[in-house]
């Protein structure tokens, strides 16, 4: 679980699920596109070491949340430990690069492609002659017809979380030659790519017994690097062992130890050397680059770095008068770290520890519950978007670690991704003057409730429980919109010729429509842009009810500060949920943020802050929120992966209603439409067109708002080479290890 938001366990394919960081190995072969797109916002800080530099031996202890419920990556309760265990001990046939786009796993595969198209679509693999599995048997089309069956969803003994892609399978056959596999898909499959990664011996998916149960506490056959060696649950720790039937570069390292360690425990244990590497959170980060002396300046901390010598200082900051080093200090003090000579040998351990940073292959995003209440009216959350300042948002937490500070602008990829582009535009950025117009347009206007100390008690609650963000009453005056026929009015004093027919066109299509209208089509992000704004001023804004705005040229008084709404006597208060805890500090203080942002234009936040462990289960699936904060991995397959995400919600046989993993209940059947479509094609510029014309028309939708990427921190060794930040990269496991004496320090 990440520092900054609570992400849902593994239901969507678990190489996608990026947790933890995602997957590459060297000398892979592309097969992206030709479009070269955006670059990612931040490299890998690995701690980049040549094999040569690397000592031969040594266990390298790596922290986890948790010890994982099963190894079989294709199980509801499989999560971030399962994934990573898969990717050292199983073969992938695609790998994801530091751009975050599949590549081919040269160590397994020679070649993969698309060998036919009609009658139907047919895909050959040429297997790599030396891949055998540790049994000594050769990996083939047994593995893979055994893994179509299991994932197929034609047999429900298999208990399968997904079988997104197996279920386009029509056969699986062996090809020309033992090296050959040949799969024949029924219906077109774009992201084919995605499909046997990982790929199971046929021990563990030849028959529902050994699937469901066989390879939950163990893994008899492997072919990695790495194989389980065990796992010890007095311990809480899964062993990894060097594989040595593993064909490849050796592994440096004898072994790996996932093991256990709460989030607030991990600064203890790496100072102690229980672990060697582990993701932590901004303030033991700040600790550890302030230990570490050597490190001299860090964008953590700020300038200058602490000798152990100097840690004396941390305790005059008790005293000082920078209250917030002071309370850091504080807690550190005050999470069992004891007294002040044992928080200072602490520290003294913390100065062979490296803190090393990047952007984590996921994002942030508001959440706005669009099943009932406020939020069931499209203009309350178009409101709500435009009442966010992403950029301030994206600044308070990223700009502190001397991350870049850009807001995410698609739902479906990140920068560096071939399908990545900014389509928040179709939506439109911050404009108080507009979400007070759509506020009013919907109904919430300034007037009595009906229940005045009711209302007054909310009020209240949304002070007390808000946290400490900017001042509500910091307003920037714009809040009136005055309109006439001929010209639009904002709070700025500026007007925009407007055409009567044009308004009228613009109330008879669709948010969907309009935002996808031009997707594709050679206009791009520009046009989807003007027309987003373009619906949002005038279907949103158009033929409300009375006194919806102000009369013709009426100004925005200046300073002015809009107060509460309320709509038949109902004040406008959103419940706002959030998970408490260690890790959740970030969090916390981004809902702040946004509730002051949501206060100027008069809407109430209600703050309720409940377990981690009941977050998802009891708030998030089951639709008891407003709003809410999750987070969310980048896919490098979203057709597939991201499609259940942001599907249309539809009934169920028992009359419940199936949202798949779309917990805002927004969904729109064009966006169905354009996310089967893109599936569908092979023809990879077609499919990147119509994932980003669905990205346009899920921020039109308003049903969610990508907010940053999440940062990511990891502690390690300083002599620890090719471990930390990976980014979209996957980790490359046998080239893990310790620097030989004498070797030069690992840099960024």
């Amino acid at each position: 679980m990440s520092y900054d938001g609570v992400g849902p366990r593994a239901v969507m394919r678990s190489v996608a699920f990026l947790a933890a960081g995602a997957l590459a190995v060297p000398l892979l072969a592309g097969c992206g596109s030709d479009d070269e797109g955006s670059k990612p916002l931040a490299g890998q800080d690995i701690g980049a070491a040549q094999r040569t530099d690397i000592g031969d031996g040594g266990t390298l202890r790596w922290a986890v949340d948790a010890m994982p419920q099963t190894l079989n990556t294709f199980q509801a309760d499989a999560d971030a430990g399962t994934t990573r265990i898969a990717q050292a001990v199983l073969p992938a046939m695609f790998r994801i690069d530091a751009a975050g786009r599949p590549q081919r796993d040269a160590d397994y595969l020679d070649s993969a492609r698309v060998v036919e198209t009609e009658p139907k679509q047919v895909v050959v693999y040429r297997l790599n002659q030396q891949a055998v599995w540790s049994d000594g048997r050769e990996i083939g089309a047994a593995d893979f017809a055994a893994q179509w069956r299991a994932l197929s969803g034609k047999d429900s003994a298999y208990w399968t979380a997904r079988n997104a892609g197996y279920d386009r399978i029509e056969k699986v056959e062996r090809g020309a030659n033992d090296l050959e596999v040949r799969v024949t898909f029924a219906r077109p499959y774009a992201d084919w790519r995605s499909l046997f990664s990982p790929l199971y011996p046929k021990d563990v998916t030849g028959s529902a017994n050994s699937f469901n149960d066989g390879a939950r506490k163990k893994l008899k056959v492997s072919a990695g690097p790495f194989a389980v060696q065990k796992i010890d649950t007095k311990d809480k720790d899964v062993v990894l062992a060097r594989n040595p039937r593993w064909w490849g570069h050796p592994a440096k390292l004898s072994g790996i130890v996932l093991h256990e360690v709460p989030r607030d425990k991990r600064a203890a244990a790496l100072a102690d050397g229980t672990v060697d590497v582990a993701d932590v959170d901004p303030a033991d980060a700040d600790r550890v680059a302030r230990a570490a002396g050597s490190q001299g300046s860090s964008p953590v901390t700020g300038s200058g770095g602490r000798t152990a010598a100097k840690a004396l200082r941390s305790w005059a900051l008790l005293h000082g008068s920078d209250e917030e080093a002071a309370d850091r200090e504080r807690g550190a003090l005050a999470k069992g770290r004891g007294t002040l000579g044992a928080y200072l040998r602490q520290q003294d351990g913390l100065r062979r520890i490296k803190v090393r940073k990047s952007l984590e292959p996921a994002y942030t995003q508001l959440a706005l519950n669009g099943a009932g209440g406020p939020l069931a009216d499209e203009r309350v959350r178009h409101a709500v978007a435009h009442a966010l300042n992403r950029q301030e948002i994206a600044d308070l937490v990223l700009k502190p670690l001397g991350l870049p500070a850009v807001p995410v602008g698609s739902h479906l990829a990140l920068s560096g991704q071939d399908a990545y582009a900014d389509s928040s535009d179709a939506l439109g950025g911050q404009d108080a003057a507009q979400a007070q117009a759509l506020l009013t347009d919907a109904g919430w206007v300034h007037g009595a409730v009906k229940d005045q100390k009711k209302g007054d008690k909310a009020a209240g609650a949304e002070r007390d429980k808000g946290g400490d963000g900017p001042d509500a009453a910091a307003g920037d005056g714009t809040y009136i919109v005055g309109v006439d026929d001929d010209v639009e009015h904002n709070g700025d004093g500026k007007g925009r010729a407007a055409s009567d027919e044009h308004g009228r066109q613009a109330g008879r299509e669709s948010t969907e429509d309009r935002a996808g209208q031009h997707a594709g089509d050679g206009s791009g992000a520009q046009q989807l842009a003007q027309d987003g704004r373009q619906y949002a001023r005038e279907h949103l804004t158009q033929g409300g009810a009375p006194g919806a705005y102000a009369p013709k040229g009426t100004a925005a008084p200046a300073g002015a500060v809009a107060g509460p709404l309320a709509k038949d006597g109902k004040p406008l208060t959103l419940r706002f949920v959030l998970p408490s805890g260690p890790g959740s500090d970030t969090l916390r203080k981004v809902a702040d943020r946004i509730t002051a942002m949501l206060k100027k234009v008069g809407i109430t936040t209600e703050i309720t802050k409940v377990s981690e462990d009941s977050y998802f289960r009891d708030h998030i699936a089951s639709g008891q929120f407003d709003l809410a904060l999750y987070s969310w991995p980048s896919s490098a397959y979203p057709a597939t992966d991201a499609r259940p995400v942001y599907a249309k919600p539809v009934p169920a046989a028992d009359g419940s209603l199936n949202v798949q993993q779309n917990y805002t209940r927004v969904g729109t059947d064009q966006v169905d439409q354009l996310f089967d479509q893109a599936i569908a094609t092979l023809d990879e510029d077609e499919e990147r067109s119509l994932i980003r014309k669905a990205d346009s028309r899920i921020w039109a939708a308003a049903g969610s708002i990508p907010l940053y990427q999440r940062p990511q921190l990891v502690a390690a060794r300083a002599d620890l080479a090719n471990v930390g930040a990976f980014g979209f990269q996957t980790p490359v496991y046998e080239d893990m290890g310790f620097l030989r004496k004498g070797a030069k320090p690992a840099t960024k």
